[in-house]
């Protein structure tokens, strides 16, 4: 059984980082399998969706197939299935001494944490894609591991190829040109807070080394649900009266179980922690005596959980404290909206938005300008993450709806090319203290040229302007026409006044908010 779940582990492994790989645009604006597909097979997103937006996805029901397995068999999502459970489990094999310093109980820890999340998603704060382990492991790399692979691997060919070893060189470009096509990214990208991601990802997987499957065991949300419903699975463990309390097991328990422990005859004290069983069956193959063994017969033994009713109060009430807490900074206000908080297309007015993102950083993925950017604080605390759009980076391309396609809870909708046309996600605006033609009276057309909307958006007013020797000549200056700009930022980004652009693109005007416009509409009174 071992072998079978090691096999298990890296076939779900290997179709995860395939999907990830996927999850890029080919050229064409359409993805074949976004790794997206493994969110909508997480419960707690699903949960939590529901508690915080009133709504879900379809593709999300595919969460009720783990919730009923772990309702049947436990919990073989954490010890079969999960990604970074088994990414836990390769950094811990490497730490091959086993130590009890660890063992002080914070296997209730993550319980505690889904509470918080779970008061928190009742009051419409959205926060588990912050520690949701898919979540995390999605973006953390997107926005971090892979773009340093790939940075790390084109810097080895290129030294390898500034050698100019003749065979190494040859030998090496068919291997670069062989990754390019398989692994390695069609662009090179970059991200802000990039390096902070990679740190707290790498931080993750290093603490295994303090104790394996350190986050699995006391820190992740998904595994305290599926914990607890595990406790009603049919599939049951049971020790023989043949076990001599030798301790193998015990050693080489994922979960830190307590499966060296006596059952006693009062069912509130029984020592098994069940809800903690990966069902990884590594007790069952190390035990000398053959003394444990599964099956779905018998009466199941199942210690009470006793998280303590203060600690249980104090989760609930915490969860409750931080939407306020989160909340209350000059940002959130409708009246005084952010103008570099610029979204993507289709995505939801800013406080559904927030209710709906689970930051897993796909549509910054898949985004083929780079544009889109984690947020730090621009969103609040409450948004952290999550994306916006930095046209200097990038802008967003006239004819790409990616974004959309790969958002796992509808935050950004999926939309197709006519209706993007028509979504508005900020506006431009010229500083002409800054602008060629208005400051210095020389001419320049870029952002004309590049303004990629049917009838242009950017238009040109002829004026006759005299330079320092009093000789007229007839400069266009450009406008930006209210209705027609779409604030996708292209000319934001290819704006020759490099250090700070003379035309920049800000959220106010977008079609998501009523409030954010430029110009307000005076009502009917009658």
């Amino acid at each position: 059984m071992q072998n079978l779940r090691r096999i298990t582990q890296g076939i779900f492994l290997l179709l995860f980082l395939f999907l990830f790989l996927q999850t890029e645009a080919k050229g064409r604006d359409e993805l074949g399998y976004p790794v997206k597909i493994f969110l909508d097979f997480d419960p707690l997103i699903f949960i939590t969706t529901i508690l915080s937006a009133h709504t879900v996805q379809k593709a999300f029901y595919f969460s009720l197939i783990v919730l009923a397995a772990a309702i049947i068999l436990g919990r073989v999502f954490c010890g079969w299935v999960c990604p970074l459970g088994t990414l836990n489990n390769i950094v811990g094999a490497f730490r091959k001494k086993h130590s009890h310093a660890y063992n002080m109980n914070w296997h209730r820890t993550k319980y505690y944490i889904l509470i918080f999340l779970l008061a928190a998603s009742v009051f419409s704060l959205q926060l588990v894609g912050i520690v949701d382990p898919l979540s995390l492991l999605i973006r953390s790399l997107s926005v971090s591991i892979y773009p340093a692979f790939n940075y790390g691997t084109k810097a080895v060919f290129d030294a390898v190829y500034s050698s100019n070893i003749k065979g190494i060189v040859d030998i090496s470009e068919a291997v670069y040109s062989a990754l390019k096509k398989s692994i390695l990214s069609f662009q090179q990208p970059f991200y802000n807070q990039s390096a902070f991601i990679g740190v707290l990802f790498l931080f993750i997987l290093g603490m295994n080394f303090a104790e394996k499957r350190f986050w699995c065991r006391h820190l992740c949300p998904l595994g305290a649900l599926l914990g607890i419903l595990s406790r009603f699975s049919i599939l049951k463990r049971t020790v023989s009266e043949g076990c001599t309390s030798c301790g193998a097991c015990a050693s080489v328990c994922q979960g830190n179980a307590a499966p060296d422990k006596k059952v006693v005859a009062t069912r509130s004290r029984e020592e098994w922690r069940d809800a903690e069983c990966l069902y990884c069956w590594n007790c069952d193959d190390v035990c000398p005596q053959n003394a444990v063994s599964f099956g779905f017969s018998g009466r199941k033994a199942s210690a009470s959980m006793d998280l303590g009713r203060r600690r249980v109060i104090t989760s609930l009430v915490s969860g409750v404290v931080a939407v306020p807490f989160l909340r209350v900074n000059p940002l959130s206000k409708a009246e005084v909206p952010n103008q570099k908080l610029i979204r993507p297309p289709g995505a939801l007015e800013e406080k559904e938005f927030l209710k709906r993102c689970v930051k897993c950083g796909e549509c910054m993925k898949v985004c083929i300008t780079n544009g889109l950017q984690p947020t730090f604080l621009e969103a609040g605390l409450e948004g952290i993450w999550s994306p916006l759009l930095i046209p200097k980076i990038g802008y967003c391309e006239y004819r790409c709806t990616l974004c959309g396609q790969v958002c796992p809870t509808g935050a950004i909708k999926k939309l197709n090319i006519e209706e993007k046309a028509e979504v508005k996600i900020g506006l431009a605006m010229i500083d002409k203290n800054r602008c060629l033609p208005y400051a210095h009276a020389t001419p320049c057309i870029v952002c004309e040229e590049v303004c990629p909307t049917p009838k242009k958006a950017v238009w040109f007013e002829k004026v006759n302007v005299k330079d320092r020797n009093g000789k007229e000549k007839t400069i266009q200056q450009p406008r930006v026409d209210l209705e027609m700009c779409i604030g996708c930022g292209i000319c934001e980004a290819k704006c020759p006044v490099i250090d700070r652009p003379a035309i920049y693109v800000t959220s106010i005007g977008e079609s998501r908010s009523k409030e954010n416009q430029l110009l307000l509409m005076q009502q009917d009174k009658y």
